[in-house]
């Protein structure tokens, strides 16, 4: 069992992306895979305007979301996730991971008001593919683009 054990934690490291120094400890390949589920709604475009991933304008852009705060972005928030921000909500991997499971439900805990809503009804279930989707996110967001442009 300890041979097992020590084969899928290997494993596991092989697989981090190069970049999880603290931002994202999935699988940005796979991430992008499960992403497909998310640009019915949302889209992924940079500061010039460049798209990443053409996707929905039902949700916000998702280019930059590491340390973004919540409901502060151009677009048409619910008034949870402004409130949130407010309160303090910046996006980060556990942040995001517990947001996507259960939109709803993670505005009513973080804002201690059950009748908090979020204009997000999907839920992505899962720790891992979150975590993923998150790694992707962070992969082509501007942080790793300025750690590539300064050769870190």
């Amino acid at each position: 069992m300890k041979h097992f054990a020590a084969t899928a934690l290997g494993l596991a490291l092989l697989g981090a992306p190069a970049f999880a120094d603290g931002h994202a400890t999935g699988d940005a390949e796979a991430g992008e895979k499960v992403f497909n589920k998310c640009k019915a709604c949302h889209s992924i475009v940079d500061a010039d305007g460049e798209a990443i991933v053409k996707g929905g304008r039902n949700g916000p852009n998702l280019y930059g979301l590491y340390t973004r705060v919540a409901g502060t972005e151009d677009f048409r928030y619910g008034d949870s996730l402004v409130e949130a921000g407010e309160a303090g909500l910046e996006w980060n991997e556990e942040e995001f991971v517990a947001y996507v499971a259960d939109p709803k439900k993670y505005l009513a805990e973080y804002l201690d008001d059950k009748k908090a809503r979020s204009k997000m009804s999907f839920k992505l279930r899962g720790d891992e593919d979150a975590a993923d989707v998150w790694a992707y996110l962070v992969s082509v967001g501007p942080e790793v683009e300025a750690e590539a442009d300064s050769g870190s």
